[in-house]
């Protein structure tokens, strides 16, 4: 099934064995391609080589501390991944985790790892927003 096929699909089919498998195999892709990210950033890590430099021994920590920043950010979002590959096993993926109204297929496609509605998600927005202000 193509994105297109996926969007003309009527509203009642929604979360159908269709679409659950088109949003498994996009997960599962997305998954794999993380992996590698990750695979390919922690063997950047291991071939760094020290040096005696001190300004060169600065700039090479900075550059570590951003690679273990992105792999922390990565591997987050590996988890997120997982956890949506968990729901649609469960039957539960595309749902809102708050109000259980449908997600929604264009807001999956943007983000395939969401487990809010539009509306779910700018309320807790607004939550954090008015938390961060108190």
């Amino acid at each position: 099934m193509t994105e297109a096929e996926l969007l003309v699909q009527p509203a009642d089919a929604y979360m159908n064995e269709a679409q659950q498998a088109f949003f498994r195999d996009l997960l599962l892709r997305q998954r794999a391609e993380l992996q590698a990210r990750i695979a390919e950033e922690f063997q950047l890590l291991r071939e760094q080589e020290p040096s005696s430099d001190p300004s060169d021994i600065g700039t090479a920590e900075e550059q570590r501390q951003w690679q273990l920043r992105l792999l922390e950010r990565e591997k987050k979002l590996l988890d997120k991944i997982d956890d949506s590959l968990d729901g649609i096993a469960r039957g539960e993926y595309g749902w809102c985790a708050e109000t259980g109204e449908p997600i929604g297929l264009k807001r999956l496609l943007l983000r395939p790892t969401t487990t809010l509605c539009i509306e779910a998600k700018e309320r807790q927005e607004q939550r954090e927003k008015h938390q961060r202000t108190a």
